[in-house]
């Protein structure tokens, strides 16, 4: 544990942007979720840790619908998003969804050129009026996923063309194209090398500054990097979240100590 290096840049708290109140996940019989209430933050980056099966990834996608596309599941409880209920039978998910932006584990971008890629939310949102303006979007959404450089010359190649680490980027480019509240990143970098891996943690450090994200990874050196909150999830359950330099050198559950000193996982 002494080898890890805490984020320790402090919270930019410009208040809540998601609430979870008693948030419970069924899959059929199945209760996956269980009572779980958490506070995500404006412009931070939440860790969610814990063991294979333990629920986060499950959790982090109740925060944009995902769970909907899954007919035996049932979401119970309150999720807010500005104050909003995302549940509400009003909401749509495919308006929420431009609004919070999902990256997955493994890289997966259209079989499209790379420009198409990052257009494609923008044009069925009708969030552009001409093609100047869609360039605009997809050259900025390239510059914040730190990939402009890389491919402003290749725009019409075909975004699988890319390396695996300029793939993952190009999703986040795409997500972050339709000027989305919140990012989720379900394990963004499981999929990558050492030093692509790096690129994308730096990455996340510098979007927080525009966005909310929630990232779920199976690595601790990586929460520690990059978040200012964890929260750290055991067979369905929220134990405990806070200040990751809290939770990494001081947690208040003996489950979490566990988990992180290496005797549950």
């Amino acid at each position: 544990m002494n080898d890890m290096r805490i984020a320790d840049r402090a919270v930019d708290t410009h208040g809540i942007r998601i609430k979870a109140s008693a948030v419970q996940v069924y899959y059929g019989e199945s209760h996956a979720i269980k009572d779980v209430s958490v506070d995500i933050l404006d412009k931070a980056v939440t860790a969610f840790i814990g063991p294979s099966g333990c629920g986060k990834s499950t959790f982090l996608r109740t925060l944009n619908r995902m769970n909907d596309t899954i007919p035996i599941c049932k979401v119970q409880g309150s999720i807010l998003l500005d104050g909003e209920n995302i549940y509400d039978k009003r909401v749509d998910p495919v308006q929420l969804r431009a609004k919070v932006g999902m990256v997955f584990q493994k890289p997966n971008p259209f079989p499209k050129s790379i420009y198409d890629n990052v257009a494609y939310g923008p044009r069925i949102h009708g969030l552009t009026r001409s093609k100047a303006e869609l360039d605009g979007i997809v050259e900025s959404s390239l510059r914040k996923a730190a990939l402009w450089n890389e491919v402003k010359d290749r725009l019409h190649a075909p975004g699988t063309g890319l390396s695996g680490g300029q793939q993952q980027r190009l999703c986040i480019a795409r997500a972050v194209a339709t000027s989305p509240e919140v990012l989720l990143m379900d394990e963004p970098c499981s999929a990558l090398d050492p030093i692509a891996t790096a690129q994308v943690e730096e990455l996340i450090d510098e979007l927080r500054s525009n966005f909310s994200v929630v990232i779920v990874t199976h690595s601790m050196q990586q929460a520690a990097r990059v978040s200012q909150k964890t929260a750290f999830f055991h067979l369905g359950n929220l134990v405990e979240y806070g200040e990751t330099s809290q939770i990494f050198t001081n947690p208040k559950d003996p489950r979490t100590e566990s988990y992180i000193t290496g005797r549950i996982g």
